[in-house]
């Protein structure tokens, strides 16, 4: 194995790894009731594989709706752990004309992806914003965001090791490490209920490079109470 074998490996790893936006509450505010204060939420969807998540967030006493959320998420497979992402940050609505409103959001998130080369883990931030037209029954609206890898930690496994003995461990800085997504979401709210749909499209930073699989698409139940 040489070292241009074992950087595009890692490439690839740390690829998919980032490739993992899909998993987010989407909330109806037309449909957000003044004494609900709580909001649990279970997502599944593809984003680079077959993915399913958990969140829960508790809205803000502030002039503007907001709420403090935090997600957790993995793709299926037969080693819980192995990958898995959470965030933790905060939403508020910015803007709200009539039944059009405008919500923005950022989240620290840490990410941990493992195969049989390397274990990453990674420190990045996801930061978006989604405009549409809410009723208290439904909702659409338009996404975008930016998902970014800021640091990651590489530990290079012993298969790797015997091929390339010099590979060094430690934090590195990608060069490259963000991809933007946009997209569309909708909604259906019944009475405590959200049943909420996002689907879209994921390109790399610079804009040229595609994803092996560049679009996400997820389902998700949100309940308030």
């Amino acid at each position: 194995m040489n070292t241009m074998k074992t950087t595009t490996i890692l490439a690839i790893s740390l690829a998919s790894l980032l490739l993992t936006t899909a998993s987010a509450q989407t909330i109806n505010w037309a449909h957000l009731q003044p004494e609900e204060k709580h909001l649990v939420s279970v997502q599944a969807g593809f984003e680079y594989a077959f993915a399913y998540g958990l969140g829960y967030a508790r809205k803000l006493g502030t002039k503007m709706p907001s709420l403090l959320m935090v997600e957790v998420s993995q793709p299926a497979g037969e080693d819980l752990f192995d990958d898995f992402k959470t965030k933790i940050g905060g939403q508020v609505r910015v803007l709200q004309l009539n039944r059009f409103q405008v919500s923005l959001k950022v989240q620290g998130v840490f990410r941990r992806y493992q195969n049989d080369y390397v274990r990453m883990l990674n420190f990045g931030s996801d930061m978006s914003a989604s405009a549409g037209y809410y009723r208290p029954r439904w909702f659409a609206a338009g996404e975008t965001g930016f998902d970014k890898a800021i640091v990651t930690h590489f530990k290079h496994s012993d298969l790797v090791r015997a091929d390339f003995p010099g590979v060094r461990d430690g934090w590195y800085k990608p060069a490259t490490g963000g991809n933007f997504y946009y997209g569309i979401s909708a909604g259906l709210s019944l009475p405590k209920t959200d049943i909420t749909i996002r689907a879209g499209r994921v390109i790399q930073q610079d804009f040229r490079t595609n994803p092996t699989i560049p679009f996400y698409c997820a389902i998700g139940v949100t309940r308030k109470f």
